[in-house]
């Protein structure tokens, strides 16, 4: 897994009832829960007879999403809301909208990070910013971020550090900036929300 999603998908898979079960709609980026070519998950993330319905942004716009109202069980936001063009809080609402009661909402962003596109790059957001979206959903399972000076000083100097893979052996560089955190200095957000 790259430095750079080690430990925000580490504590989200942590904190939910894995393999997902039931309806689930993945809004972009679903590659890290199914498995690519690239990259395979250390352990089962959605069960093989879960439901996945899979909207790529921007073809299908958070902001006006196709689908009934209480029709998921999850939605998977993965680095999409940084792109969105239009409010934020709106595509949080169309995906608290979708949700059935008790579905849970896990959206992955930016928090410090260079300009990059898809097609836009528009906002950036801090943990306050995803609780505060987030406030009409009846439960918080979890809103952390992840990054330390260290990344920050290494991803400046040398910017494809953010792809390196993060090895399996114990002592490596990349090991340790994955996997020290340091709340003041998050690079990636995250927040796991409940209807």
């Amino acid at each position: 897994m790259r430095i750079t999603r080690h430990t925000m998908y580490t504590r989200i898979f942590e904190s939910l009832p894995l393999p997902l079960e039931g309806d689930i709609l993945g809004v972009s980026g679903l590659k890290y829960w199914t498995g690519s070519p690239h990259y395979q998950p250390p352990k089962k993330i959605i069960a093989d007879s879960a439901r996945i319905t899979e909207a790529e942004y921007p073809d299908v716009s958070m902001l006006k999403l196709p689908y009934a109202d209480n029709s998921f069980d999850y939605v998977i936001c993965d680095q999409v809301l940084e792109h969105i063009e239009g409010d934020p809080q709106q595509a949080i609402n169309e995906a608290h909208r979708v949700l059935r009661s008790g579905g849970i909402l896990i959206a992955a962003t930016v928090f410090i990070h260079p300009k990059h596109y898809g097609p836009k790059d528009m906002w950036r957001f801090s943990p306050d910013a995803l609780h505060y979206l987030c406030r009409d959903f009846s439960e918080i399972i979890q809103c952390e971020g992840w990054g330390n000076r260290w990344a920050h000083v290494l991803f400046f100097i040398y910017d494809k550090a953010r792809d390196w893979e993060v090895p399996a052996r114990t002592i490596s560089l990349a090991r340790y900036l994955a996997t020290h955190n340091d709340t003041n200095y998050p690079l990636n957000t995250w927040i796991l929300a409940k209807k």
